[in-house]
């Protein structure tokens, strides 16, 4: 989980770094871009990779679209939104019925 927020904050700093000519909020972003790769790889030794990274992924674009409306102002008109549940229904098959190598 700490992967995805790590993930999101950084997504979410893309437009304090005016295309990366701002230094700090840049090197910030890319902290937090690594921080969250290497708390990914720890992750993927204990599941399995479809499951992490659907996970990582889909809770990431959830949580930036709510972000991005609370922070910035951003609107998602009702096909987007829809979009996201079926995000989330995805994430939530490849869970169910993904089978670790262990098993």
């Amino acid at each position: 989980m700490a992967a995805t927020l790590l993930d999101v904050a950084s997504t979410l700093m893309l437009p304090l770094t005016d295309s990366f000519f701002k230094r700090v909020p840049s090197v910030v972003l890319a902290g937090f871009y690594l921080g969250s790769f290497y708390l990914l790889s720890f992750a993927v030794q204990m599941l399995p990779l479809s499951v992490v990274y659907s996970a990582w992924s889909g809770i990431g674009v959830l949580l930036v679209a709510v972000m991005s409306y609370a922070i910035y102002g951003d609107v998602l008109r009702w096909p987007a939104m829809m979009g996201l549940f079926f995000i989330i229904f995805g994430v939530v098959l490849v869970n169910m019925y993904t089978v670790s190598q262990n098993q």
